[in-house]
């Protein structure tokens, strides 16, 4: 077992670039085109909200850890990198997804207790006789498929063990805390590693709580803080590229450049300093600027990539607009209309 991130499976067999991702899947589809015609599925973000949705309602029936919804939710990434999600019953996928976290998290639940909540949620695709066995073999359907590899690290050990040098308040941490759940219901996970993912989130709750009424991302009173923090790291992502083009073309960086470049997005959704002698400027005053201050401050004493936190940034702002959009009535029709004439669900 590895005991932390940089020498675990997730980190060497399980981080793919965008293009790797879109090949994995596309190779699928192309395995049975008249399959994929047949039945039209909603995007591929919509059938995450989905299954994120159905795992939180029968995670809450069963009081389970949000660490375990977490890794079951990245075991149903995993899988459905290799298997095409119409040749299986997604349901079937993520019951028996959820009760092989529980066990990987140390909060295991009996196999006929999780079956007896899946049937509650889905008789039809539950049935006394056969759920336990069908729970069973998919355990064993989802071990092969990810090759053994079953430890997930998650970005909330990150975000937790930043929270007193960083000197995050407890509402910072749980508006972080959101934002990384709801960055499962994305490709994140199998794109970039978890202390990036916790930096991101970090970055979007210190921005979003600048919002008096601390809401959530995806309202129209955090857009414009979601704007400013994808607008900063943007451009933080811009000079790095220039100063990776200057290197290339054999021109030499002045002395601290790739010190100052790397906070320099950060400090573009911060209020102007004042000059010396004049006091802080208006935006300093507020205490919560001074958090994201130090947050930058903090970041361009790091190693961190920024690049990386440009495009998980952005990754979150698209889906947060994607969700507006999911209509779980319909996600719920195209899943099972598939399921019930390929006969997944006897």
């Amino acid at each position: 077992m590895a005991a932390n991130y940089w020498e675990s499976t997730q980190r060497k067999h399980w981080l793919f670039t965008k293009d790797e991702l879109a090949a994995m899947r596309a190779k699928l589809e192309a395995e049975d085109p008249n399959l994929v015609a047949s039945f039209p599925l909603p995007q591929l973000r919509h059938l995450n909200i989905y299954f994120n949705q159905q795992i939180n309602r029968i995670g809450k029936r069963m009081q389970i850890r949000q660490q375990a919804l977490a890794t079951a939710q990245v075991y149903i990434k995993r899988f459905y990198t290799k298997v095409e999600i119409r040749r299986t019953n997604p349901h079937h996928v993520l019951v028996t997804a959820l009760y092989l976290a529980c066990k990987m998290e140390e909060c295991p639940q009996h196999i006929r207790l999780m079956a007896n909540e899946a049937r509650g949620f889905w008789p039809t695709d539950f049935q006394s006789q056969t759920e336990v066995a069908r729970i069973g073999e998919c355990e064993f359907y989802l071990i092969s498929e990810m090759s053994s590899h079953l430890i997930v690290h998650s970005p909330y050990r990150t975000l937790t063990s930043l929270q007193g040098e960083l000197g995050l308040a407890q509402e910072d941490v749980n508006l972080a805390w959101s934002v990384i759940n709801d960055h499962y219901m994305t490709d994140l996970p199998l794109l970039y590693p978890p202390h990036v993912i916790a930096l991101t989130a970090i970055l979007l709750a210190l921005v979003l709580r600048q919002d008096p009424s601390g809401r959530l991302p995806g309202t129209a009173a955090s857009n414009s803080g979601l704007a400013a923090a994808s607008t900063a790291l943007a451009q933080a992502q811009a000079q790095a590229q220039a100063r990776a083009a200057m290197m290339a073309g054999g021109g030499q960086t002045v002395p601290g450049l790739a010190h100052q470049s790397s906070s320099s997005g950060l400090q573009a959704m911060l209020p102007p300093q004042s000059p010396a002698g004049e006091g802080p400027a208006e935006g300093n005053k507020n205490p919560r600027m001074a958090k994201v201050h130090r947050f930058a401050a903090w970041l361009s004493d790091s190693n961190i990539d920024i690049e990386a936190m440009v495009d998980c940034t952005q990754e979150l702002i698209s889906f947060y607009e994607c969700h507006e959009q999911y209509n779980d009535k319909n996600t719920r029709e195209q899943i099972n209309r598939f399921v019930k004439a390929r006969g997944l669900d006897k």
